[in-house]
């Protein structure tokens, strides 16, 4: 019987039977894919560690250990000091620039995540040991490890220390994470990847806990996840993904199970989800909030609950939200929400999800996407953020 990870977002099975095809030398599409997902874990080799206590500004609690972040669409006044701040959504505001943890955390999530990817597949020891001490040194170690919680994420100076839809910050990349240590725990025979060591598995599932429980029970985490737009619907996969993790089964099913009320109030019958059509990027954050809808259903699929076949009392459903976006998605029709920046490849990878979950209108549109640059979906079949647009 194949060994094959247990992983909570990707098929660990079509991993596994990848790599035997990519060890055989003998499909040309994958040997590509490979060398293209290897050229990005090369440069990540020479980046890094990560750690949120290497700050510019600290928090507003005083703990290095608190990882802060600025609110992205949040700008100041033409004042002395600036106060107050004004929204205007879809602008990034400059100044989360000098909060430096936010990127250097999404750092965190994408280069242990391709570092750990080339690993399953190479063998390659720098790659795990590196994407070991990135995570060893964020997550970790005590003296440069993250606090689990965001109790000070998208800050808007004048006004708050910290607010609950700044739980965006992790719940759109944190799974991906969840992944990566996995990949590096190896299989069944229990021997992890070189540079990631039984204790550090130990660690890593003990700040989960902590932190599913701060997600679970905080004001914060409970306000987030009662929001009606992509951020509830993040903050439920985050939950249920970790839940899954750390062996929280019950948790995870009920978080999944819940979303299918989520369905029946975010999507309408047509397809559109009008929470994302008000956004200014209103195209980006349709395709925003289904990718956490296809994750959860991956996540689903591992648990027994078949959330591609749901339907809503009108018909609402995952797919149909998907299909909704397919005539702008090959360039047949032109979307008609506001769209600073229209990139219609940010599409792909849900269309390919609802293919591959049995969607004959996603299947026939595959061949007519207009794909990512260096496009390594074969290596990692489950739907990532393709517009490069992480601010929310």
């Amino acid at each position: 019987m194949m060994d094959y990870p247990n992983t909570i977002i990707l098929d660990g099975v079509q991993l596994a039977e990848t790599r035997t095809l990519l060890i055989s030398g003998k499909d040309k599409f994958l040997q590509g894919a490979l060398g293209r997902l290897e050229r990005r874990a090369h440069e990540w080799l020479t980046q890094g560690p990560w750690s949120v206590v290497n700050k510019v500004k600290p928090p507003p609690s005083g703990d290095i250990h608190d990882y802060t972040s600025l609110a992205p669409y949040w700008w100041p006044s033409p004042t002395a000091d600036g106060s107050p701040y004004v929204r205007r959504d879809g602008e990034k505001n400059p100044e989360v620039y000098n909060y430096s943890d936010r990127l250097n955390a999404e750092n965190v999530f994408t280069a242990s995540y391709e570092l750990s990817l080339a690993w399953f597949y190479t063998s390659n020891e720098s790659y795990s040991r590196h994407a070991a001490n990135i995570l060893r040194t964020w997550f970790i170690s005590p003296t440069t490890r993250m606090n689990p919680n965001l109790n000070h994420a998208q800050v808007i100076p004048h006004a708050n220390n910290g607010r609950c839809i700044g739980i965006i910050d992790f719940s759109q990349g944190y799974t991906s994470v969840i992944d990566a240590a996995i990949l590096l725990a190896g299989d069944s025979s229990g021997q992890p990847a070189p540079g990631w060591t039984r204790e550090d598995i130990a660690g890593f599932q003990n700040w989960n806990v902590e932190f599913l429980h701060w997600l679970t029970n905080s004001s914060f985490g409970r306000e987030e996840s009662a929001q009606q737009n992509n951020h509830g619907t993040f903050a439920a996969m985050q939950k249920a993904a970790i839940a899954r993790f750390v062996g929280n089964h019950e948790q995870a099913k009920r978080e999944i199970l819940n979303i299918r009320e989520r369905i029946n109030a975010s999507i309408a019958s047509d397809g559109s989800q009008p929470e994302e059509l008000e956004r200014t990027r209103s195209w980006h954050y349709s395709i925003f909030n289904l990718l956490a809808l296809t994750r959860i259903a991956a996540i689903g699929q591992k648990v027994g609950v078949d959330l591609w076949s749901y339907q809503g009392p009108q018909g609402q459903s995952i797919t149909k939200a998907i299909e909704y976006l397919i005539p702008a998605a090959i360039s047949k029709a032109t979307w008609q929400g506001a769209e600073k920046e229209f990139l219609p490849f940010a599409a792909a990878d849900v269309l390919r999800a609802a293919a591959v979950a049995g969607s004959e209108l996603a299947r026939i549109a595959v061949p007519k996407l207009l794909l990512p640059p260096d496009d390594i979906w074969v290596l990692r079949p489950a739907p990532e953020q393709l517009d490069a647009v992480r601010l929310k």
